[in-house]
């Protein structure tokens, strides 16, 4: 499914050799940018089982995002059985591409493909200060919560989107 320029298909377990390279520098990206590592990310992150243990063997619903027919990243979302709650378990876009607005497109095609959803969540590490801009000054997320301990480098922002 095309929307704004981009593609959007589900993403499927031969989709993680391509995914995970991927995936793996715009994580060790943000570690670089906050936590001042040359790598990190979620257990996985860099060897494709994260991608597949959320991605394809969850019930998330995943999507392999492409630009002119190009992969440059994907998006996973978790819907309850309301059918009224949201999660965004994981958005990740290239790093090289990042700040072209492609991760705004990403989340909006989120919002128009599950238009019956009135409350969105998702968590981003307290120290990632370009994923709080994201998150809160372009999709209208706000922080609900923090978790973890006083270590900055450890402690969760807890993020929430109500949709009238």
């Amino acid at each position: 499914m095309f929307f704004h320029g981009l593609e959007f298909t589900e993403m499927l377990v031969e989709d993680i050799p391509t995914l995970s390279p991927i995936m793996k520098r715009a994580f060790d990206d943000d570690a670089q940018l906050f936590f001042n590592q040359d790598a990190g990310g979620p257990p996985g992150y860099d060897d494709g089982s994260f991608l597949k243990q959320w991605g394809i063997e969850s019930d998330a619903l995943s999507y392999k995002i492409s630009l002119n027919e190009k992969v440059i990243g994907a998006i996973m979302v978790f819907i309850d059985g309301d059918n009224q709650r949201g999660f965004l378990g994981n958005l990740f876009i290239d790093s090289d591409l990042i700040g072209h607005g492609y991760g705004y497109t990403a989340w909006c095609f989120i919002e128009n493909t599950y238009p019956q959803i009135k409350i969105w969540q998702t968590e981003t590490p307290a120290v990632s200060y370009r994923n709080h801009r994201f998150y809160i000054n372009k999709c209208g997320f706000h922080v609900f919560a923090v978790e973890g301990d006083d270590n900055r480098f450890e402690a969760m922002f807890k993020l929430e989107k109500i949709i009238h």
